[in-house]
């Protein structure tokens, strides 16, 4: 079975073989079970696998997030965010605030959850991000690179606006934007809100462009109050 690469069937068959399974199980009901474990498995590696490619920058879990805090954070609207009914309808999420405010943990945790049902995510540090396109634009490399983008149903852009844009990373921003543009979704967190982010793009035509595609489908979060880094400890590491 392991040579077929049905793995958690072989699991399964391992453990029946070890007396674990119950004897009295008939033909019909042990070979559904064997198919269930494998299922399981494939989908369990399938989860891995995305959660790996996202590359998150934390660990960051539904479950974990800490609303105890007075920080602005609606439990309502986010296990509303967390059914990914947004992602379903290629919708957006500005998640604002100062920083150490858990922005980036929120994110993170709906892109795990993401990858629980299945949707191909991509976390990314966006001036970093920017920066590697740019080098790509001078290798000739961009077109390929921004394909990759294209091709997760979500986008997690961290940090964006940290610094205002420059010339060479406006135009970038704008071919991510166009690209998901109504198809897929973006979740971008920033210190500033998103009624700043026109300065920060600089220029005017390229911002208008920017904002108008994304902000008329977006959701908003935004954050206050004391850095969460610093009540960390006492929150049992929670966000």
């Amino acid at each position: 079975m392991n040579r077929m690469k049905l793995h958690g069937m072989a699991e399964a068959f391992r453990e029946s073989l070890a007396g674990t399974t119950p004897q009295s199980m008939t033909a019909d009901t042990f070979l559904s079970m064997l198919l269930a474990r494998e299922w399981d498995y494939r989908a369990q590696a399938a989860i891995a696998r995305l959660t790996k490619n996202a590359a998150f920058r934390y660990k960051a879990y539904i479950e974990q997030i800490d609303y105890a805090t007075n920080r602005g954070l609606d439990r309502n609207q986010m296990e509303r965010l967390a059914t990914l009914d947004f992602v379903h309808k290629a919708q957006n999420l500005f998640i604002t605030g100062s920083s150490g405010t858990g922005k980036s943990y929120l994110a993170c945790a709906l892109g795990h959850e993401a990858c629980k049902r299945g949707f191909r995510t991509l976390y990314a540090n966006a001036p970093k991000l920017l920066g590697a396109l740019k080098v790509a634009k001078v290798k000739g490399t961009l077109e390929t690179e921004l394909k990759k983008i294209e091709r997760c149903q979500l986008l997690i852009l961290d940090d964006l606006f940290i610094v205002p844009l420059d010339a060479k990373e406006r135009p970038i921003l704008l071919d991510i934007i166009e690209d998901r543009h109504e198809r897929k979704s973006i979740i971008i967190t920033s210190q500033y809100p998103s009624s700043n982010w026109y300065d920060m793009v600089g220029d005017p035509t390229i911002a208008d462009a920017i904002l108008d595609r994304i902000i008329h489908t977006a959701h908003t979060i935004e954050l206050y109050g004391e850095s969460m880094r610093k009540l960390r400890s006492k929150k049992n590491g929670k966000f």
